[in-house]
């Protein structure tokens, strides 16, 4: 790929990209980042406290808490793509057995799909509402259509193109939109009230668990990088220092207070001047409501460029996850068409046909409780191995091919696979998300919802006795040996070696040629 064009489509697919190929830096890492959530997406999630009822001050610990506790989880991810120069869901198959990296795969779609629609949605509904006000453009099916249609279209174009242009994206997304929302804390000061009290006073019944659920919802925002922020490290140098790197995901997401804030104050303002659109959720249509005529440009434009850098950062990883699983049939490019296209369906059918909205808000909290279990199993895996990883053997499944040190039981880390399937399963019994879902424990906490806190840890304390009782192969941790555990006996240092999808093809046909061979002399025989 040229070293200079933005322009050029990007060659690179799930293998492992080479060191002379890596030209990116934690600076860079921080840009796509803080751009991806640097949009009215984030508002509307900082509008949630006030939602649930909150006050202003509950509502800053609640974002504060969030953001802080789902950073520490993410941060340490960022070191897969520098060590392993591929996707996180590819570096998975080292602890999940890499057919079990199908797992990672297919939440990094789920979770890709989801938060692009809600970029859309969120952005083209502000940019006709601004529209209809500055130039009187009507609000209806057609032009939200139209909206939502050019976003999903440049989004995916600036994606096809790769990872390049994306960064260049982010590169301008990231100061205009912080200035435009800058602008914004301005346009309502006079208007704000820090002391607003909400509906929910501390001390009061129904308190804790709406705060736990606005922490929950902050927490969400990092969090929903887990298996994406491998799609973009994967382009820093291997020596890079691994501190500067996790400091990097650190900062951006500390960042975020900047939309965070801004949507916790504007829907406190909300509540007090336009409470109907806070009782409908209806968040972007209030803020629309409440706003001095001058500053529906800047919405537009934060709408706009906003919508451009969330978009491309969910729908980018997408791609290469998808050519990953059907490297037969689907490269990059034509991955990120296929699940854009589809996407972009999605999109249309949600809004207008089922109203799927807020479903998809419940929805993407539901996927980073899943989330949350597979990060601990790769962060646990990463320290025990002490970062050693096979980068080739990681792409066996990739190539089409069988064996490896990652092949364990028919490809499948059954530790890894037992840790996480009832982590994630009993976690979700215990969400309780009000007016939206509540599982079947739900309410065992007193309302409170301890789904994530179950996940995380349940998926620690599960991985860990796994790997005491049942030692990985000892080939997996490298010469320094594993970190913090016992050892296996020696039947367990068995590695699969590798069978090349061409040799597998070559077993095939030859299995089939005999067969034939043995029918057609059964034939001659009952011929005779």
């Amino acid at each position: 790929m040229s070293s200079n064009s933005i322009t050029q489509v990007e060659t690179f697919g799930f293998e492992r990209i080479p060191d002379r190929s890596r030209y990116a830096r934690p600076i860079d890492l921080f840009r796509l980042l803080f751009g991806g959530c640097n949009t009215f997406s984030t508002s509307v999630l900082g509008s949630f406290p006030v939602l649930l009822g909150l006050s202003f001050k509950a509502g800053v610990w609640s974002i504060v808490l969030g953001v802080l506790i789902g950073s520490c989880i993410l941060a340490p991810m960022s070191l897969f793509g520098p060590r392993n120069g591929t996707s996180d869901p590819v570096s998975s198959g080292a602890h999940f057995g890499i057919h079990g990296r199908i797992v990672g795969s297919f939440l990094a779609v789920l979770t890709a799909v989801a938060f692009f629609s809600l970029a859309v949605w969120s952005s083209g509904d502000a940019l006709v509402g601004g529209a209809n006000h500055l130039l009187g453009l009507p609000v209806n099916w057609m032009t939200l259509s139209f909206a939502y249609g050019l976003f999903a279209v440049l989004v995916l174009t600036v994606c096809v193109y790769g990872f390049r242009f994306m960064l260049w994206v982010n590169k301008i997304a990231v100061w205009a939109a912080s200035i435009l929302f800058v602008v914004g804390l301005f346009a309502f000061t006079k208007s704000f009230d820090g002391a607003y009290a909400g509906k929910v006073a501390l001390g009061s019944v129904g308190f804790w668990p709406a705060f736990v659920s606005a922490v929950l919802v902050a927490m969400s925002n990092p969090v929903s990088f887990a298996c994406t922020l491998g799609d973009w490290a994967r382009y820093i140098p291997e020596n890079t220092p691994r501190k500067r790197t996790i400091l990097a995901v650190m900062l951006a997401q500390l960042a975020t207070f900047v939309p965070f804030f801004f949507g916790l104050a504007t829907a406190t303002i909300i509540a007090s001047k336009a409470p109907d659109f806070i009782a409908s959720n209806n968040y972007v249509g209030g803020l629309l409501a409440i706003s001095p005529n001058w500053f529906f440009l800047p919405v537009c434009l934060i709408a706009i460029i906003g919508g451009m850098s969330t978009g491309t950062t969910a729908l980018y990883g997408t791609g290469l996850d998808m050519s990953s699983m059907f490297p037969k049939f689907l490269n990059r490019v034509r991955a990120t068409l296929l699940i854009g296209s589809l996407a972009i369906g999605f999109i249309f059918a949600g809004r207008f046909a089922f109203n799927l909205v807020e479903s998809v808000s419940t929805f993407s909290v539901l996927i980073n409780v899943c989330s949350c279990p597979w990060m601990v199993i790769m962060i646990i895996g990463f320290v025990t191995r002490r970062g050693f990883y096979l980068s080739d053997d990681l792409q066996v499944f990739n190539r089409g091919g069988r064996g490896g040190h990652y092949w364990f039981t028919h490809g499948w880390n059954w530790r890894a696979m037992g840790a996480w399937i009832p982590s994630a399963a009993i976690s979700l019994c215990f969400v309780n998300l009000p007016d939206q879902f509540v599982g079947p424990l739900g309410q065992l906490a007193g309302g409170l919802d301890i789904s994530m806190p179950v996940s995380l840890t349940l998926a620690a304390a599960l991985y860990i006795a796994l790997l005491q009782c049942f030692p990985e192969p000892d080939g997996v941790y490298g010469p320094q040996g594993r970190r913090w555990l016992r050892g296996g006996s020696q039947h367990n240092v068995t590695v699969h070696p590798v069978v090349p999808a061409t040799k597998l093809k070559a077993v095939a046909q030859s299995r089939a040629r005999a067969e034939r061979e043995r029918e057609a002399e059964l034939d001659m025989q009952d011929a005779g």
